[in-house]
């Protein structure tokens, strides 16, 4: 049975391997050739649509720095984490992603090392500091923003509502949603305008933003004025009904917070109390419970209590996961 180290050796050697791996592999014949018969359409084709598009990649492309080309191979899936970036509303590119989680890495591991752990051990946690407290970090600030673009968005709806009534076009009412209503409502419909101002449809612009955001609330949006263009109506009326539905769904989602806030409490003091425990009797006994950090077999206990207790956690947190 192998031992803790010579599993780590072997995870070490694995992403090693992968690094180098990415760092000499060249380009995939397949993305190259796609991206040839793209720059083909976008040179030849005669569509504004098809040239609209081609001017947006090429702001975003030099936007681009040499670095963020490098980060790209050594990230598995840098379309994911750069879209995971764009939806925190910072412009953070990738080489400073990368930037940041090698330094997190390398710092963790080597304080870690300097109180006494281990050498492969103290490589292993930095490694899992690296690259899951960024993920975090990014995962929370998405929360954040979504959160506050949900909370205001009803209102937006309610001004596009107003706008209407007063006989404006639906394309000046974005406009005017995004200068009129701070924070994340004003930078998503902002970039719709703009989006539309050089050529963009309105329906694509939308949609773009939609999948961006990665919320239903928006997505309902884009939905109501897809179906209203097609089969006619006030759209006034469908917008004002929209917002009321959503307000009803933030409504609702407070009730199910408060319902279960009981259950989550109780979850975070059975989580947290088996690392307070820990805590207490090492500031009493630091050599009674430093055998943790040194002994392998109680290394391999520790690790395996974490996981069980990651998949209670897990388990409770479906539990008390409601979808609206």
């Amino acid at each position: 049975m192998p031992t803790l180290p010579m599993v780590l050796v072997l995870a070490g050697m694995l992403g090693t391997l992968y690094v180098m791996y990415s760092a000499v592999a060249g380009p995939s014949p397949a993305r190259a050739g796609a991206r040839r018969l793209e720059s083909l359409r976008e040179r030849h084709s005669k569509s504004s649509e098809v040239a609209a598009q081609a001017q947006m990649k090429r702001i975003l492309a030099s936007r681009a720095t040499k670095m963020d080309g490098f980060a790209q191979r050594f990230i598995p899936n840098p379309a994911l984490l750069r879209l995971r970036i764009e939806r925190t509303g910072r412009n953070w590119s990738l080489a400073q992603y990368l930037t940041a989680s090698l330094v997190l890495g390398i710092t963790v591991a080597m304080l870690l090392m300097v109180q006494g752990m281990p050498l492969l051990l103290g490589l292993f946690v930095g490694l899992f500091a690296g690259i899951g407290l960024p993920h975090l970090v990014i995962g929370f600030l998405i929360k954040r923003r979504v959160k506050k673009f949900n909370v205001r968005f009803p209102d937006a709806i309610e001004l596009m509502v107003r706008g209407l009534r007063s006989g404006l076009p639906i394309s000046e009412t974005i406009g005017i949603v995004g200068t009129e209503i701070q924070g994340p409502i004003s930078e998503e419909f902002g970039a719709v305008s703009d989006k539309m101002k050089i050529g963009r449809t309105m329906e694509v612009s939308l949609q773009e933003t939609a999948d961006r955001l990665g919320t239903p609330e928006f997505q309902f949006f884009v939905i109501s004025l897809a179906i209203q263009r097609e089969t006619g109506g006030n759209l006034a009326e469908t917008l004002s009904n929209l917002a009321d539905v959503l307000r009803k769904r933030a409504q609702m989602k407070l009730k199910i917070k408060a319902m279960s806030s009981e259950s989550k409490a109780s979850a975070y003091i059975i989580g947290s109390l088996p690392f307070i425990v820990f805590g207490l009797v090492y500031s009493i006994n630091p050599g009674y419970m430093g055998d943790f950090f040194t002994d392998q077999r109680l290394i391999i206990a520790g690790i395996g209590g974490m996981v069980w207790m990651s998949i209670g956690a897990a388990i409770m947190a479906k539990m008390i996961n409601f979808e609206i």
